[in-house]
């Protein structure tokens, strides 16, 4: 029996020591994935507030931009050349700005065209926008910048289609506006 009672404490100690370890274990396992976890939701988070703040920014830009766009073409008008008709001066800006690729005409990028799509606020400015829109052409192109956007075409095939939409729209007021307000 004296040797009994060793062996029992060598097989207590054990099947104890092996509980405790598979203790520990679990609990490291646990806090190994409850880490990883908040890891991925913090990553999570931070992705949406720079993609928030991205599209805040973004908004601004357009709004900074849209101030140009109501103010320019009056500007556009009075600064003509002698001989040259609102219209011919019109399209020559506006053509020459689809070949600078400038951005005040409207191309924004698919994050932001689907966010504005998505939400109320934003939906609700786009309407006012539209409102304010006072000329037809303006209208026009305005929608046409738009919808290239919120396709998602790359610069190229964007200005080009842009600058495409805008020949067309001024070859149609050209019959009617070729002669008004020639300087």
């Amino acid at each position: 029996m004296g040797a009994v009672l060793p062996s029992v404490i060598a097989v207590l100690g054990t099947l104890l020591g092996s509980t405790v370890t598979h203790a520990f274990q679990r609990r490291t396992a646990e806090r190994a994935a409850r880490l990883t976890r908040d890891e991925k939701l913090r990553q999570e988070r931070i992705d949406a507030y720079c993609g928030y703040a991205g599209a805040l920014l973004e908004y601004r830009r357009v709004l900074v931009q849209r101030w140009f766009v109501v103010n320019r073409p009056s500007r556009t008008v009075a600064e003509r050349a002698p001989g040259e008709s609102a219209l011919a001066a019109l399209r020559r800006r506006y053509l020459a700005d689809c070949e600078a690729h400038a951005a005040l005409l409207g191309r924004v990028g698919p994050g932001f065209a689907r966010l504005a799509v998505e939400s109320p606020a934003l939906r609700a400015r786009l309407r006012e926008i539209y409102d304010q829109q006072e000329q037809a052409l303006a209208r026009v192109l305005f929608h046409e910048a738009r919808r290239r956007s919120e396709a998602g075409q790359d610069e190229e095939e964007f200005f080009a289609g842009l600058a495409d939409a805008a020949r067309e729209a001024f070859g149609l007021l050209e019959p009617a506006l070729r002669d008004y307000a020639v300087r």
